[in-house]
């Protein structure tokens, strides 16, 4: 059965409205986070202590940047990455790491247990293509993998944070924007999951206190991973193939519009959401925006630096009929309002910032530019 803890842990705190202890606010103490991203494999897992953080996304696209930027905050030796594969040497490198699987409910409790956890980040999830293609496990991991962590979440009084996404809206939901609150109904099992999620933590923290907290995220566009079963995935592939080949052939139509942002806006919108001190929060899911554009734009922007850039159009049917699904724009004004939201990050600056990322990357790499 579901309960709080001790009367003076956080939880209790947030039920009975009283304002949140400052060291709270700002620093999570311990923090545990968990993540999957777009592969068929059980998810992995991050964590913060009082003087320590567990980082359980640690190899996925969010984990190892969020991770990274954690480190920066509250030194190295406090932010401990995990997953249920071997890292790189880089990553092994970088900071502490252990093995973990958020299927794993005992091997959790005894990282939070023993590592003093005191913030969960959840990542654990196949994204939206993939999760068609595999809905057993996506299930396992998106479903079965969060009720984990809400269990020992609310079983340790944890502050917990969960993504939600863009696909977590469907065909009847306001396109152009989205709000905060509308109707949901999504169409895959990524964003029935997703749905589930912000639902169940929305419910139990009103039930019991727990301090959840839930961003849905717009497709994040980053050059430290490869693209891997996102609808939104196009908008990374374009830049890699720009460089490569000169040519990229684009799943998606010309003209499908669809809410985008740059990593480094997500990991830095994450992280003040985190820290964000509890008396400011009006809502428990948030929607957070930067920029809104279609294949054929960021094309043309791309092609400002690299005019040679050849785009042919071949739409799959499963991922324009998800896209087609989805809003064309969010509302973020809620988060703008309550705990000061702003990107940094335009289309032009995006298109900027990844061309020289990869260009910077294919030189140390000893590979030509297209």
């Amino acid at each position: 059965m579901l309960k709080c803890c001790s009367d003076g842990c956080e939880a209790n705190r947030a039920s009975s409205r009283s304002p949140p202890d400052p060291h709270h606010r700002y620093f999570p103490g311990s923090l545990l986070l968990t993540c999957t991203f777009c592969v068929p494999r059980l998810p992995s897992t991050v964590g913060f202590c009082s003087s320590r953080v567990l980082s359980r996304c640690g190899l996925g696209q969010l984990g190892v940047g969020l991770a990274q930027m954690l480190r920066k905050q509250y030194g190295t030796d406090n932010v401990i990455l995990s997953d249920i594969k071997k890292p790189s040497p880089d990553v092994y490198k970088s900071g502490p790491f252990v093995y973990a699987d958020v299927l794993d409910y005992k091997l959790l409790r005894e990282l939070i247990v023993n590592n003093r956890i005191t913030w969960l980040v959840h990542y654990s999830a196949l994204l939206s293509a993939v999760g068609e293609a595999n809905v057993a496990l996506a299930r396992k991991i998106n479903i079965t993998g969060l009720h984990n962590v809400l269990d020992l979440a609310l079983e340790n009084c944890l502050r917990l944070f969960v993504p939600s996404t863009i696909g977590a809206f469907g065909p009847s939901s306001p396109r152009d924007p989205a709000p905060d609150l509308c109707v949901q109904r999504p169409r895959t099992i990524y964003g029935v999951s997703k749905v589930h999620g912000e639902l169940m933590g929305e419910y139990l923290h009103h039930k019991y206190g727990l301090d959840f907290r839930c961003l849905r995220y717009p497709g994040v566009i980053s050059v430290n991973t490869t693209p891997g079963g996102g609808t939104t995935d196009y908008a990374v592939q374009i830049f890699h193939d720009a460089l490569s080949t000169g040519h990229h052939e684009c799943y998606l139509r010309p003209e499908t519009r669809l809410p985008m942002m740059h990593i480094a806006d997500c990991h830095r919108a994450t992280v003040e959401f985190m820290q964000a001190p509890e008396c400011q929060l009006t809502l428990r899911t948030y929607n957070i925006a930067a920029m809104s554009f279609t294949p054929e734009e960021v094309a043309q922007e791309i092609r400002k630096h690299l005019p040679h850039l050849k785009v042919t159009y071949n739409p799959d049917v499963v991922r324009q009929s998800i896209a087609d699904s989805w809003p064309v724009r969010f509302d973020d004004s809620n988060a703008r309002r309550d705990w000061g939201w702003t990107p940094v990050f335009g289309l032009e600056e995006l298109v900027t910032d990844m061309l020289n990322s990869i260009q910077s990357r294919r030189a140390k790499e000893g590979l030509p530019a297209s």
